[in-house]
């Protein structure tokens, strides 16, 4: 199977060039074919922070929770954990709001991430502000990518096992798969930061999406209902900046032709996974690009351009 070797030559000094990439890993039917590291990147089994990323491993521990009970299941009210911080004079369309619309960023409260994202985490109480937001649009709409979101998943986590999110990371994933996801930011509660700031090894980000490209077994593991993962890939809606597909957690598009899902952490921590090529690609990069940037599209260009023709034509690299 592997993959073309002048093609895969050519993505790689093409990778070489782009001044803020830091590693790329192509896993090909559970083989790891390249791990690179680049322009003094960390070491692949050190952890980075993947970013937003984190946004698709907090869907992840949602679908646990709900494989275990925890969660009743995606169309579960958010205040069944959540009351004690709402406003007290709340809106009527809090009450409406789900865990399902939280996932796919249909929540229609307003943003709390990019020139909301400051005053958000400078507030004493991140989740009373998240739920305090003025509603932008109606419960299930437009798509407002908003780290509130999940953030209020992480609480809601919190409140529903009477455990951490990250002890639950552990425990759910970590452990499971054999990869480090070490303590991250809090807020003034003490509720992990749901949907930014985590951190894993590419190599880990790698095991991830390849608990994904399986169904959610992995290593004779059964980690995730394989439910789970389709409904996680089924489009919810859409971003209204790239138009591209979003699920829960997780980007929908295409690569050269083929279907493709990933995970996008602001400056370019990407997880790509192509499952009818058995394709997982990890990129991570400088988290000091600039938004507005070419850098996303440069990776997103190797994957297209390169990798996955590489993958297409088969070869021994």
């Amino acid at each position: 199977m592997g993959l073309d070797a002048s093609t895969m030559e050519q993505v790689l000094n093409r990778a070489e060039n782009l001044p803020n990439i830091r590693s790329l890993i192509v896993m090909r039917d559970g083989e790891e074919l390249v791990a690179r590291r680049f322009h003094g990147g960390a070491a692949l089994d050190d952890t980075v922070n993947i970013k937003s990323a984190s946004k698709s491993v907090i869907s992840a521990l949602v679908g646990i929770a709900i494989y275990r009970g925890t969660f009743d299941g995606v169309d579960q009210p958010i205040l069944t954990e959540l009351s004690s911080h709402a406003p007290r004079e709340a809106d009527p369309r809090l009450s409406r709001l789900t865990i399902g619309n939280l996932l796919s960023m249909q929540a229609g409260l307003e943003r709390t991430s990019g020139d909301n994202y400051g005053r958000w985490v400078s507030s004493p109480n991140w989740v009373r502000y998240a739920l305090s937001r003025p509603f932008v649009e109606e419960p299930g709409g437009a798509m407002l990518y908003s780290t509130g979101s999940t953030h209020l998943l992480s609480a809601m986590l919190t409140e529903a096992s009477g455990r951490s999110t990250w002890a639950l990371a552990q425990e759910w994933l970590a452990d499971p798969l054999n990869v480090a996801i070490p303590q991250w930011e809090r807020d003034p509660q003490g509720i992990y930061l749901g949907g930014n700031q985590m951190a894993m090894s590419p190599r880990g980000m790698a095991k991830f999406g390849e608990l994904y490209r399986l169904g959610g077994a992995i290593d004779g593991k059964r980690l995730l209902p394989e439910e789970w993962v389709e409904l996680s890939w089924k489009p919810q809606t859409a971003s209204p900046w790239s138009g591209e597909q979003y699920g829960y957690g997780w980007f929908i598009s295409d690569a050269g032709g083929h279907k493709l899902y990933y995970a996008w952490g602001y400056g370019g921590q990407m997880i790509y996974v192509v499952p009818d090529l058995e394709l997982t690609v990890v990129m991570t990069s400088t988290t000091d690009v600039e938004r507005g940037g070419q850098h996303i599209a440069a990776l997103r260009n190797l994957l297209a351009e390169g990798i996955v023709p590489a993958a297409k034509t088969g070869g021994s690299f």
